[in-house]
């Protein structure tokens, strides 16, 4: 970092001082609790440390030093936040938390990745262009959404991971353990639980609603469109879809298909294992699924879609301004053109049913050939515990499932459009 005294507001800084003031806060509870409670005075030094370096942020934006994230930072950032890099980092990253999932829900990793992220976070805002769009009042539930999914799923997975060891253990699950487990009374310990979380939502909504203003905008009209033109959160992650795949797919087949597998995984699912307590090791498959439906195909399309698509759908870094100029080379290129044009160097020139034959036999052979392939070999033991129909209506949705990073990694490296392009009857794939 470096000092600019010009570049920064006072009211920035103020507000970085306070952030800072907060997460020093955080890492002095946690210290305390590793001194009082753990008897680990080691532990307590390090978080204590930690915290002092958040104080040494928050005495340094109090005094206006105008420190601010190096150009260098921002620049590496926005190079590895092109959407292929992004896509497959978050495919990999969650595999990588699933399968080394002891080391990283343990507390202490878990607290240092957040502080990381939050001392990275506060950096960042040093960057108008981050903080302008970190800022937008129809964004502040977007950042709110990462760290809660964040949370929740580091939770389910610690107890999963608690239960596995018990389990390994011959012991019970915590949610089974001493006959009633976790079992309370309706009235009064659940109504009173849930009475005190409406007061503690309707306050945060209180306050939201008078520090941040309604995203309300013009009324619409054809001589003023937004651009970017977006939906609303809940539905960037079908409008990134409409990128690479016709609305018929995009906004009817794959979110119903890929809904419905969600919903239809546990019965299905052919394990009877795992039933009323958090696990991991008896339900690998079904959760492993679940949380790439989830995370990656739905949480990480609401974040590309809000963050990283810009004026006229283009991609931005996260410190790249966004400029409305900006062009994109794209060609629009289909499966027949690779066919026929560039491999065999004919025309395309001919009858729909010869020109895509090639995407038609593509589609069909995945979508008829890739199940039977698959329970002859690596899901052979699947076939044969769950029986024809249901081990095909799995790789069906499966499948349907698959077919969106598949499409999206093939247009962002090869500007495959359609597999299956036949404009004369409006149907593509």
């Amino acid at each position: 970092m470096h000092s600019n005294h010009q570049t920064l507001s006072t009211a920035l800084q103020n507000g970085l001082a306070i952030y800072y003031l907060l997460v020093f806060a955080m890492n002095l509870g946690f210290a305390a609790y590793f001194f009082y409670a753990r008897k680990n005075v080691l532990q307590a030094v390090i978080w204590a440390g930690v915290g002092v370096l958040f104080l040494i942020h928050a005495a340094a934006y109090f005094a206006h030093a105008g420190w601010m994230i190096p150009p260098f930072s921002q620049n590496f950032v926005n190079y590895v936040m092109n959407p292929v890099t992004y896509f497959v980092a978050a495919c990999i990253g969650l595999f990588i938390a699933l399968y080394f999932r002891r080391f990283f829900t343990d507390p202490i990793v878990a607290w240092t990745i957040l502080m990381a992220a939050l001392l990275f976070s506060g950096w960042a805002m040093t960057n108008n262009n981050f903080k302008e769009i970190i800022t937008k009042p129809d964004n502040v539930p977007i950042v709110m959404l990462i760290f809660s999914v964040g949370f929740v799923t580091w939770l389910a997975l610690r107890k999963a991971v608690i239960n596995d060891e018990r389990l390994d253990r011959g012991e019970q699950p915590v949610e089974l353990a001493n006959g009633e487990g976790e079992k309370v009374l309706v009235w009064p310990d659940l109504v009173y639980t849930e009475l005190i979380a409406m007061v503690i939502c309707t306050l945060i909504l209180v306050v939201w609603a008078v520090v941040l203003k309604a995203p309300l905008e013009q009324p619409a009209s054809s001589f003023r469109i937004p651009n970017p033109s977006k939906a609303p959160w809940y539905f960037l992650g079908l409008q990134e879809m409409l990128v690479y795949f016709d609305p018929w797919m995009a906004g009817v087949v794959l979110p119903t298909m890929i809904i419905n597998g969600l919903i239809a995984l546990p019965y299905i699912d052919f394990n009877t294992k795992g039933n009323g307590y958090f696990t991991f090791k008896h339900r690998t498959f079904a959760v492993s699924t679940f949380l790439f439906g989830f995370v990656v195909l739905w949480v990480v399309l609401i974040v590309l879609g809000t963050f990283l698509r810009g004026p006229n759908w283009n991609f931005f870094g996260p410190f790249e301004p966004w400029d409305p100029h900006k062009t994109v080379k794209l060609n629009n290129v289909m499966l027949s053109d690779y066919f026929w044009l560039y491999l065999l160097g004919r025309s395309t020139d001919r009858h729909w049913a010869i020109r895509e034959l090639p995407g038609i036999i593509l589609v069909l052979a995945y979508l008829l050939l890739l199940p039977p392939l698959l329970a002859k070999t690596i899901m052979k033991p699947f076939f044969i515990r769950m029986g024809f129909i249901r081990f095909f209506t799995l790789v069906t949705l499966i499948q349907f499932m698959a077919s969106l990073p598949i499409k999206m990694v093939l247009r962002w490296t090869l500007n495959l459009k359609y597999i299956v392009f036949i404009p004369e009857w409006f149907f593509n794939i």
